[in-house]
């Protein structure tokens, strides 16, 4: 049975969302992100694009890029809410989809031409969440989940696009390089070196000398430039929480220990996080001491997926209720309050660098193992600092030598 793929995602959501509640703002170059300049643009209306702003780019380079435009703080509730309401319609008619983030949905749609065309199927229900939440939204249909989010790029702004079956290379090829996802500009200017620029070019040459070039990435992109993507649709789960504990094989009054095991749950949570594409809004401490008397404390806190957030916010409850001098068996770290999204929603108040940093860090670990990757403070070689875990963490992040663990399919 040929697969049927379906990529949704909806466009500028986070203007989408402001222009709901303002009208003025249609038509204008809006950028999402904070009013401040100390922080990053979230999202950016299609006007503002024009202007060569994007996402995850300072506020202060937007300002200087697009003097006009129009600079909103974001209402995280409301984005939230709204996806919240298209997540429900798409689970009420889709037999198997997945969330991508916030605004990106995949569903398969796999078998359903024996009983209603699935390009019907998804003008269906398109229509339907437009007709529902007034938010523009885009599809692509194809065989697999690569070609569907090209497809998509290609319908927006607010459109819809199938490739035919036997049609995809014929969609491939003429487009340029850059198009593929994962193919970043590095990679580009590389390729254009060896005097490819289209998807047709990279075709050209064999997995193996662009493996030769680029290593594993270049299996990728010949895999990617022959419409080859054998990824599943994962089903849509939507956990309320998150926590991470250390049981100690002795107890321990020792606080500086103590803090340095707090960091790295903090980190390990802070990580799965992003990778879940959520956002916490409430943090708990939890400490059994020795009598296995247990105590918890919690405090709300703005969005965040932010690894120096989290643990700075654990890092006072911690301060703020352990009772000192008295031994350890356990100590825990819980999110909760979660809501969809990826940490490009936190960077109203994030600077550039960090979120920087979190994209290397997780594509590091995502690539190494999460474990091989860590603090240097967690291996001993410095002094937990209390008001900034993370200062220097450039100079800080260790990769541990030893053979990288394997990613689970």
């Amino acid at each position: 049975m040929q697969r049927a793929i379906l990529h949704l995602d909806l466009d500028s959501f986070f203007v989408s969302v402001e222009r709901l509640f303002d009208k003025s703002l249609i038509g204008k170059p809006v950028i999402v992100g904070g009013t401040s300049n100390r922080g990053v643009v979230s999202s950016c209306s299609y006007e503002a694009r024009r202007f060569g702003v994007h996402s995850a780019m300072s506020i202060t380079k937007a300002r200087r890029l697009c003097p006009n435009g129009i600079f909103v703080g974001g209402r995280m509730k409301d984005y939230g809410k709204f996806s919240g309401i298209v997540t429900d319609i798409i689970a009420e008619k889709s037999p198997l989809f997945e969330k991508a983030s916030i605004d990106e949905f995949y569903v398969d749609v796999s078998g359903m031409d024996r009983f209603f065309g699935v390009y019907n199927w998804s003008t269906e229900l398109r229509k339907k969440i437009i007709d529902e939440t007034n938010l523009p939204i885009s599809f692509g249909l194809s065989i697999n989940k690569m070609l569907a989010k090209m497809a998509t790029n290609e319908a927006k702004p607010n459109g819809q696009l199938m490739i035919e079956a036997g049609k995809e290379q014929a969609f491939l090829d003429p487009k340029p390089v850059s198009k593929i996802p994962m193919c970043g500009e590095k990679t580009t200017e590389f390729l254009k070196t060896k005097g490819i620029e289209t998807i047709y070019d990279l075709r050209s040459f064999s997995a193996e000398a662009l493996q030769n070039w680029l290593g594993k990435h270049g299996a990728y992109l010949w895999k990617r430039a022959h419409g080859i993507d054998n990824s599943e649709v994962h089903p849509y789960h939507d956990p309320k929480s998150m926590s991470s504990e250390r049981t100690f094989d002795s107890d321990t009054a020792d606080t500086d220990f103590l803090k340095k095991v707090i960091i790295s749950l903090g980190e390990k949570l802070a990580f799965e996080l992003r990778g879940e594409k959520k956002l916490s809004s409430c943090i708990a401490i939890k400490i059994r001491y020795s009598d296995f008397s247990t105590h918890s404390k919690q405090m709300a806190i703005p969005h965040t997926s932010n690894s120096r957030v989290l643990i700075e916010k654990a890092l006072h409850l911690f301060d703020d209720f352990y009772e000192r001098d008295r031994k350890v068996r356990l100590i825990g770290i819980k999110l909760s309050d979660l809501a969809e999204g990826d940490y490009q929603i936190d960077l109203f108040n994030d600077r550039e660098k960090d979120v920087l940093l979190y994209k290397a860090i997780d594509e590091l670990k995502n690539k190494h193992g999460s474990s091989k990757i860590t603090l240097a403070q967690n291996l001993g070689t410095g002094n937990v600092k209390r008001n900034d875990p993370y200062a220097d963490l450039n100079k800080e992040v260790k990769l541990e030598t030893g053979k990288a663990k394997k990613k689970k399919p």
